[in-house]
């Protein structure tokens, strides 16, 4: 599967749209996750817990966004982005999409 955030391939030509394709993920910190990530809060710097955590989130959000594209029978997805926000007042959760449209590509001849 071809993913790219680009809407064209050199050597490529679209021979079919498949449509928008996504992948989402909810996730909230483990319990060690929390208990790191509040220590760091207090004295600043970089959360490494919590990047873990969005990093784990958005492999995942980007896997069902392959997953939804391979049912759709496309063999690329272009233009893919991601997007990420708070689901709970506390910020404790984070909701990650990636997305893109998916297509079927060919070679030029």
């Amino acid at each position: 599967m071809i993913v790219t955030t680009t809407f064209t391939i050199d050597g490529y030509e679209v021979a079919e749209h498949k449509g928008l394709v996504r992948g989402i993920v909810v996730r909230s910190p483990t319990i060690s996750q929390g208990i790191l990530g509040g220590l760091k809060n207090i004295i600043g710097g970089t959360i490494g817990a919590y990047t873990e955590m969005c990093e784990q989130a958005r492999q995942q959000a980007y896997e069902a966004m392959i997953a939804h594209a391979e049912q759709a029978g496309a063999n690329a997805v272009l233009g893919a982005r991601y997007d990420a926000s708070s689901v709970e007042p506390r910020g404790a959760a984070v909701e990650v999409l990636c997305y893109g449209t998916a297509v079927v590509l060919r070679r030029k001849p």
